[in-house]
């Protein structure tokens, strides 16, 4: 009778997690939604975002990620520690030794409203040395981008547990210093989930 009650409580605990993160993620997303003129992008991404929504709470409450996670904001937390720096000598050696397509890696960002690092995936690598991420583009083996943005500057960064922490929990610094962090979209809630937190340097083997 105690193990079904405690199987009853942690489904309900789930089901009330599930029910707060769902909300969370429409309200954060429907206003983004909300601010295109293309009709028909708007169409298809309105079509699929209950999936990603819905895929995005699974992964969340069914996964493994060592952080604390604030359901009701839809969010990890974690203690906020120095702004990370580059090693381009560090990065070179991993990406053209180590890194594999699919893993998920930090990308350095710094813009006016101050420096994040952010989660993309590596789905190409170029025997002639550039590794390309699904959504910052391509970048040359030492971590520069070889097609950075206008307004911020980019940098691929050799996988590290304290990189990927501050990657997902939106950890920002402003000259140097610790800002709010900033709220993370569900590709990178999902892409979260699919960090090897025992090796962030390999990929993860089952999602």
């Amino acid at each position: 009778m105690e193990q079904q009650q405690n199987t009853i409580w942690y489904d309900e605990a789930s089901r009330l997690m599930f029910a707060e993160l769902v909300n969370v993620f429409y309200a954060r997303e429907l206003p983004k939604l909300a601010e295109l003129s293309d009709h028909q992008r708007l169409q298809r991404l309105l079509n699929s975002l209950p999936y990603y929504v819905e895929r995005a709470a699974t992964h969340i409450i069914h996964g493994d990620v060592p952080l604390e996670l604030d359901s009701f904001n839809g969010c990890w937390l974690a203690k906020q520690k120095t702004q990370p720096k580059s090693d381009k000598v560090a990065n070179e050696a991993f990406f053209l030794n180590k890194v594999k397509v699919g893993l998920v890696a930090p990308v350095l960002c710094a813009e006016l409203s101050g420096v994040t690092v952010r989660l993309d995936s590596v789905d190409q690598i170029c025997a002639s040395g550039k590794v390309h991420c699904n959504q910052f583009g391509w970048f040359a083996m030492n971590g520069d981008s070889l097609t950075p943005p206008e307004t911020q500057s980019i940098e691929l960064l050799k996988p590290k547990k304290a990189l990927m922490v501050a990657a997902c929990c939106g950890h920002t610094w402003h000259y140097g210093k610790a800002a709010p962090p900033r709220r993370l979209t569900l590709r990178e809630m999902l892409l979260a989930s699919a960090i090897n937190w025992s090796h962030v340097q390999k990929i993860k083997t089952s999602q």
